[in-house]
């Protein structure tokens, strides 16, 4: 091992220091100073369970708006920021300095200024007293000694660097010039209003994220992240390379409950690092596998990594719409890193775990069809037995299904006792077979059920995401309560009044943990404002478009590449929250602008989405990714190694975001029939596995250059047939804009009409573009235009729009009163661009056919 390796090694404690020093601080005091830091942690949850609750308005008592909740939110994240992080490596963990807790009330009475003094601000809107800039100037300051504390320096200089550019505008090189702002302007914008830190994702962060962080720390207390681990290497690791598709889907399962792909390395790394390295993978191929699997789970719906609640806010669509979109890649992202792993261990020649009693290959096909039918048919049952019930009782459903969840959980609970209970093994000990999966999978079961009442919340009671997280955890913690005596009870075992204790005592430490694991969180969206809030008060949005227009040349691939070099920059460094905030804010805006004047129109949830996946591409990335430091340290390897190796895993992921740009349908968009949704799911997961055979070099045998060529260009014709096709046929004819009322009365429900405008904005800068109007359900054409919040007038050979609804779809698309619609485009009469997949997969076929008669040689 080199010096290099060598300094990377890392001991389970140190790990577990890395980890908390990441995400929860590393800090452990004793004594009555960890009572407080626990009380404090608790109190933060309880409150956010509160304000999300309906109790403040059936008891009328402390209702918050919310910039109050936004403020005490804040004031909880910076209090214990101060106290559970500290200043510098050398400072100490065991105890608190003075100097510390004098800051952790300052930070936390700044932060609370808004909650503490609303009335009296609300009286003096933009005239800041003396207090009022002393508070802002003091906060902002003791925000980014927080944010260094909890998110490193990365942060803190973007966040100073945006500061700056408010007050040094008029010395700035011409291109990036602006008026300057005064200290008073300035500050008060940032702090004193929600146009800044106390904007949009802070807000998100206390009415969403809080909850759904909460809920998979309840889980992973209540011992869902040993079963998912668990079960996945009793189902995958008796097969080629084993362990390592263990490790995909473990982060897979795990990536839908955590929000830090950090954690998510450590979690599951632990148990599958060492496992890979036993059957055959070199360390840093083991490290990177892990780390492109729990990085790839901060894409995994519906958490995120947080960053679909923050859409919703940005792109104005629900959140089931979110989710819909962001399956698809998530889905074919996963399914090319399990072939990518097949792919080494064919390579490599690497075999699975043998299990303990082997069954038949026909058994074995029997069991896997009845266990997928099983599955098939128990979804089946929640969504349509249950959405039933509500169709039959209405709104005495809640109570009904409650009761049927109850008595399912007690039923799985006595169903899992018939097996043997899950303990973590020690991953540096030798497996020699592997956990039968029968009562692996069974003696778990019980987990599923908060997420089915999470789903059950969103799609069939069509709750907020906000309540529905509350009435899930609280389900959650009637479990976390509740499990260990039940199970006593049914294993018949002594001292039932220990295992209560031990359930409250678990109910404390997942809610002490949640807070904790929000404190970065909170904090880093609450800096993230501070760029927000510089955009809006400076319009630096539009010199990052005049500067990425002029570099590119106007080149719409170049603009592309450009934007996601950026994205990458800007992520290096930051947690996936305060990731997707700063590059959605300064970068979705540049593609859609230069998009829409080259003709690119897409949906606004396609540019959020390419943004934040090359966002979190800097997760991985050398130097800084801190997912592939933790994993090299389990594998005891080099971690920029790991980290070029774990790239190279992942362009996979990254070659995603340039297909749904120009082929949405893989966000599900423009899906019009179950045979297209098949087409568009079949073909996207075999593009996704050809590229990854193409870009390692191995398919049926190891590749030949030209080999892999043709399969690269079998992906792109999978991925984008419509390159070809609009070579043959343009797929839009234009019509006249006087027609918008015919065309927008016939359009079908969900359609998305091509719209080209032309006006002067707001600095009397001439635009012309594209934009693409979201036409909602099928409705009177009023109707429409009103969910869209629009008011037409035709005026000659144009359309004029007299009036933009604030907040409306349509001011997020970038229209404003005033302008004229001056063209429609509709879909040309053409063949369908899906015909071109046949000579693909003909291309495909000959490509198979050379290697399998190739191999056979080889073989024999």
């Amino acid at each position: 091992m080199s010096e290099k390796e060598t300094e990377a090694v890392l001991s389970d404690e140190q790990l577990k220091q890395l980890v908390a020093e990441a995400d929860t601080g590393g800090r452990k005091p004793t004594g009555v100073v960890a009572k407080i830091l626990m009380l404090t942690a608790l109190a933060w949850s309880l409150f956010q369970l509160w304000i999300a609750s309906p109790l403040p308005f059936v008891f009328g008592f402390f209702v918050l708006n919310d910039t109050q909740s936004r403020a005490i939110h804040l004031a909880f994240a910076v209090f214990l920021a101060f106290l559970a992080y500290p200043a510098f490596k050398r400072s100490p963990r065991g105890y608190i300095p003075v100097l510390d807790w004098v800051l952790a009330l300052a930070a936390a009475f700044c932060a609370s200024y808004l909650f503490l003094f609303y009335t009296e601000l609300s009286t003096r809107p933009g005239q800041p007293s003396m207090l009022d800039l002393t508070v802002s100037v003091a906060g902002i300051a003791l925000l980014l000694e927080a944010a260094r504390r909890a998110l490193g320096l990365p942060m803190v200089i973007l966040a100073i660097t945006f500061i700056g550019y408010i007050f040094l505008g008029p010395h700035m090189p011409d291109m990036i010039a602006h008026k300057g702002a005064s200290l008073g302007k300035g500050m008060s914008h940032l702090w004193l209003t929600t146009e800044g830190i106390f904007g949009v994702a802070l807000g998100v962060s206390s009415g969403f994220i809080f909850l759904f962080v909460l809920f998979g720390a309840l889980l992973e207390t209540a011992g869902a992240g040993n079963y998912f681990i668990k079960s996945a290497i009793s189902l995958l690791g008796h097969l080629r390379g084993g362990p390592a598709k263990a490790a995909v889907l473990a982060s897979a399962a795990t990536g839908v409950i955590s929000g830090s792909s950090i954690a998510n390395v450590v979690t599951t790394g632990t148990f599958t690092i060492p496992l890979m390295k036993r059957v055959g993978y070199r360390p840093d191929k083991a490290a990177a596998v892990e780390v492109a699997a729990s990085v790839d789970g901060q894409i995994m719906p519906p958490v995120m990594g947080a960053a679909a609640f923050l859409m919703v806010e940005y792109v104005g669509i629900p959140y089931t719409q979110v989710l819909k979109h962001a399956i698809l890649p998530a889905l074919i992202s996963y399914i090319a890193l399990f072939y990518i792993v097949h792919l080494e261990a064919m390579k490599a020649d690497i075999r699975g775990i043998p299990r303990r009693n082997p069954a038949p290959f026909k058994d074995r096909v029997i069991s896997t069809m009845m266990t997928v039918s099983g599955v098939i048919l128990l979804a089946g049952v929640v969504y349509y037995g249950l959405g039933w019930i509500k169709d039959l009782t209405g709104a005495a459903s809640m109570y009904i299904v409650s009761v049927l969840m109850l008595g399912t959980y007690v039923a799985l609970l006595k169903f899992g006792t018939g097996y043997p209970e899950l303990h973590m093994d020690d991953p540096n000990l030798p497996m020699e077979v592997l956990p039968d999966v029968k009562p692996t999978l069974r003696s778990g079961l019980h987990f599923l059920l908060p997420v089915v009442a999470l789903i059950w919340n969103l799609m069939v009671e069509e709750l907020s995401p906000a309540l529905s997280a509350f009435w899930a955890t609280l389900f959650l913690m009637f479990i976390l309560v509740t499990q260990r005596p039940i199970i006593a009870y049914f294993r018949q075992r002594g001292n039932l009044s220990a295992d209560i204790r031990h359930g409250f005592q678990d109910l404390l430490d997942g809610l002490g943990t949640g807070a904790r694991n929000m404190i970065g969180i909170g904090i880093a969206t609450a800096t993230a404002g501070i760029i927000v809030g510089t955009v809006t008060l400076t319009g630096v949005g539009l010199v990052m478009t005049e500067l990425v227009e002029l570099i590119s040349g106007g080149n719409l691939m170049i603009m592309l590449g450009m934007v996601a070099v950026i994205c990458l920059i800007l992520g290096m460094g930051l947690p996936t929250t305060a990731n997707y905030i700063v590059v959605s804010t300064l970068m979705a805006p540049v593609v859609v602008e230069l998009g829409a004047q080259s003709g690119l129109l897409v949906p606004l949830i396609a540019v959020h989405m390419f943004v934040f996946y090359f966002g979190l591409m800097a997760d991985v990335t050398p130097p800084v990714g801190l997912a592939s430091y933790a994993a090299a340290g389990i594998a005891r390897c080099d971690p920029i190694k790991t980290g070029i190796t774990a790239f190279g895993y992942s362009i996979r992921t990254a070659i995603l975001p340039f297909m749904f740009i120009f082929n949405t349908q893989l966000l599900l968009i423009g899906i019009d029939s179950g045979w297209h949704l098949f087409l568009t799911i079949f073909t996207a997961i075999v593009a996704n596995l050809i590229f990854a055979a193409a870009t390692q070099g191995w398919f049926m045998t190891r590749n030949k250059i030209w080999e892999s060529a043709l399969l690269l260009l079998v992906t792109f014709t999978l991925f984008r047939p419509g390159f070809w096709m609009d070579m043959v046929h343009p797929p839009y004819d234009r019509i006249s804009p006087t027609k918008i009322m015919e065309v927008i009365g016939q359009a079908p429900a969900d359609e998305r009409l091509r719209v080209w405008i032309e006006g002067e904005d707001i600095n009397a800068r001439k635009v012309s573009k594209g934009v693409l109007l979201p036409l909602g359900d099928k409705a009177p054409v009023s109707k429409r235009l009103d969910a869209i919040g629009l008011r037409l007038l035709p005026s000659g050979d144009s359309v004029d729009i007299i009036m933009v609804k604030f907040g409306s779809r349509a001011e997020k698309l970038g229209i404003e009163q005033g302008f004229k619609i001056t063209a429609l485009e509709v879909a040309a009469d053409r063949p369908a661009k899906e015909w071109l997949y046949i000579p693909a997969f003909v291309l495909l076929g000959f490509v198979v056919f050379i290697q399998r008669r190739r191999a056979r040689k080889v073989a024999t």
